[in-house]
């Protein structure tokens, strides 16, 4: 009998929620990611030392300030990281804009050519590459220009059924609505424990699939942020699942099968496009979502500045 893993392979495009390069060989996966966060713990396992050294040796040998060659560190160790996972995955890799950028349009879209340049002098292409920028309505007008221009993007930190609309709208190539932090939120306010049917994250996600196939976009839709195995295969029929690999090794030891439980209507019509006003009223009134996305970007800033340390710290 196969695994569960296998079975859920057949409903949906399995992601490693993961850029540990000895887990992404484990689980074959379609994309993979990279980040700040998993950066951070780079630093303190041994097979990436030889990494680092390189790419802050080269950083040092660079002018500029401190602060700025730190901030060129930052970039290139996430590219570097990157070009190694598109070597293991035939998809392709999510690079992160950095979080304190969330609410500078501007910002974001040079940092993302920032990027791809780096990834192209690598031998990279762009479409190798999926920008990864959190769902601010600054971050999605910046995905709607990075589009037009062939640079594809990864919309995160996805709460609401506004942002989820705001970036059909703006025809961004992938969203990463979350399940496991929309979840944690209605368990401390409920003190509830939820069936994965009923899981609050696992039903936003089903719905965002729902308004993507009524309105006909071409969106992919990537669940994210899984805290269960049952989430994930509550879910299994979604575009994509990004899944970490304590979550992948629980699935690709269990026998079983797995019945697809998301399904994408047939198209019907599309709502008109959001303006920045209703866009910022639907999701301000949703408790959770402001909650979420206000969290998500701090967390996601404090790695970034702690990242930052250590590697001002190697730089001497």
């Amino acid at each position: 009998m196969t695994t569960r893993l296998d079975n859920l392979r057949r409903h949906s495009l399995v992601v490693a929620d993961t850029g540990d390069l000895d887990a992404i060989r484990r689980y074959r996966p379609q994309d993979a990611t990279t980040n700040p966060s998993l950066l951070l713990k780079a630093f303190d396992l041994p097979g990436y030392q030889a990494l680092i050294d390189e790419e802050l040796a080269a950083v040092k040998a660079e002018a500029g300030g401190l602060q700025a060659r730190v901030e060129r560190a930052v970039d290139r160790l996430a590219v570097a990281k990157g070009t190694e996972i598109t070597r293991l995955v035939p998809g392709r890799v999510s690079t992160e804009v950095a979080a304190k950028l969330s609410f500078d349009t501007e910002a974001c879209v040079r940092k993302a050519h920032e990027l791809i340049e780096l990834y192209e002098r690598r031998g990279v292409g762009r479409e190798r590459v999926l920008i990864k920028l959190a769902s601010t309505w600054e971050g999605i007008r910046a995905a709607e220009r990075l589009e037009r221009e062939g640079i594809n993007c990864n919309l995160t930190l996805l709460f609401s059924e506004a942002q989820a609309q705001a970036c059909f709208d703006a025809g961004v190539f992938l969203i990463s609505p979350f399940v496991g932090r929309v979840t944690d939120w209605y368990k401390k306010e409920t003190g509830k424990e939820y069936a994965p049917d009923e899981d609050p994250g696992v039903q936003f996600v089903r719905s965002v699939c729902e308004r993507a196939g009524r309105g006909g976009y071409d969106t992919v839709v990537m669940g994210a942020s899984f805290r269960t195995s049952g989430q994930v295969l509550a879910l299994a029929g979604c575009h994509r699942l990004t899944i970490s690999p304590a979550l992948l090794e629980e699935l690709a030891s269990q026998e079983g099968d797995v019945d697809k439980r998301v399904m994408f209507p047939s198209r019907v019509e599309r709502p008109a496009a959001l303006t920045e006003p209703v866009f910022r009223w639907q999701h301000n009134q949703d408790a959770m979502a402001n909650d979420k996305l206000a969290e998500g970007i701090r967390r996601f800033a404090e790695d970034q500045e702690q990242l930052e340390r250590r590697i001002a710290e190697r730089l001497g």
